[in-house]
């Protein structure tokens, strides 16, 4: 009975983590921002999730607090954090995760002194206790969590929303515990994090979108020159009359020759500095008085937006790492 509920939480898990980030997806591209409201009306599903395979296999109040030191860590990039003086003064909401924070200190530190000595070996093998393996799966999550609030802060995840897109999923799929893929290789003994399976499927598909793009530049004619061949894999043309208002970078731009006339050059890098509106619209002015239509743009793609179709692969194969291994023998 426990082995079949497990199940359907996986289940439950794979189709939250497509809503979420389906409709993630659709509001980074409209908006180009997700709104805090949307992951924390999600971060319901996933508190559910966790806590019903928590209470199925018997966790202790140590692996209890430490799941939620995971979840308290992780509010901060939407609530913020709670401070003393807020606290001195009684704000409901600061003294709540200021009790959730020393609540789940002390489900770390005592867990650890329950749980972390040991085999290592035994973990990986699946000789360790069902509660030891528990307590561990749940402090990967909460180290996943910290990776990626640290990569954000160091703006080596320049979106917040991609930076808590990963955290949720850190939290509501801790371990592939509960999630078996369709493909799954046989005998695997060491599997990365799923949501580290998925930034790196993530990252696979990024390797399509030059051979998409190079494909809508052949199919609306866009190659008449080698120079054209130069931009067509990683920008599009675009009319310059609707430039503004789509998000992306203009790659065109009016430049003095060497021989002191004025002309047009297109710039292979985007612009480290995204330009204000005002700016834009004197790039594309200026565009426009040297008699072009159409320019060259590179489209701004959110990450979430590479992490949907991503979870494709995540189903069907689940780690790419563990793949390769299997598939190299």
């Amino acid at each position: 009975m426990a082995e079949a509920t497990l199940e359907i939480l996986g289940y439950a898990r794979w189709f939250s983590l497509a809503a979420c980030f389906a409709i993630g997806a659709w509001l980074d591209n409209r908006d180009r921002r997700i709104p805090n409201e949307h992951w924390i009306a999600w971060s319901k599903p996933l508190i559910f999730i966790w806590g019903l395979e928590l209470m199925i296999k018997g966790a202790d109040w140590t692996i209890w607090a430490s799941a939620l030191a995971a979840l308290s860590f992780a509010s901060v990039s939407l609530i913020g954090r709670p401070t003393i003086p807020s606290i001195l003064k009684g704000e409901k909401m600061d003294v709540a995760v200021a009790f959730c924070y020393l609540i789940g200190a002390a489900g770390v530190v005592f867990g650890a002194m329950k749980y972390a000595s040991g085999d290592a070996l035994s973990l990986l093998n699946g000789s360790a206790t069902e509660l030891r393996i528990l307590w561990f799966e749940v402090m990967l999550a909460f180290a996943m969590v910290i990776v990626f609030e640290f990569a954000w802060r160091l703006r080596l995840l320049h979106g917040g929303a991609d930076a808590k897109g990963l955290m949720w999923v850190a939290l509501i799929m801790p371990s592939w515990s509960t999630l078996t893929p369709i493909f799954q290789p046989s005998g695997v003994i060491i599997s990365t994090p799923p949501v580290f399976s998925l930034f790196i499927w993530g990252g696979l598909a990024f390797l399509f979108l030059p051979l998409i793009l190079l494909f809508l530049n052949i199919k609306n004619s866009n190659l008449k020159n080698l120079k054209d061949l130069r931009m067509a894999w990683h920008s599009i043309r675009m009319p310059l009359d609707i430039v503004q208002e789509k998000h992306v970078w203009l790659m065109d731009q009016v430049m003095e020759k060497p021989d002191g006339s004025v002309g047009i050059k297109s710039r292979t890098r985007a612009p480290r500095r995204t330009p204000s509106a005002e700016e834009l619209a004197e790039q594309v002015d200026a565009l426009i008085e040297q008699g072009a239509v159409s320019a060259w743009v590179s489209p701004k793609i959110p990450l979430i937006t590479m992490f949907f179709p991503s979870i494709i692969p995540l189903f069907l194969f689940g780690d790419p790492i563990a793949l390769a291994f299997a598939l190299l023998g």
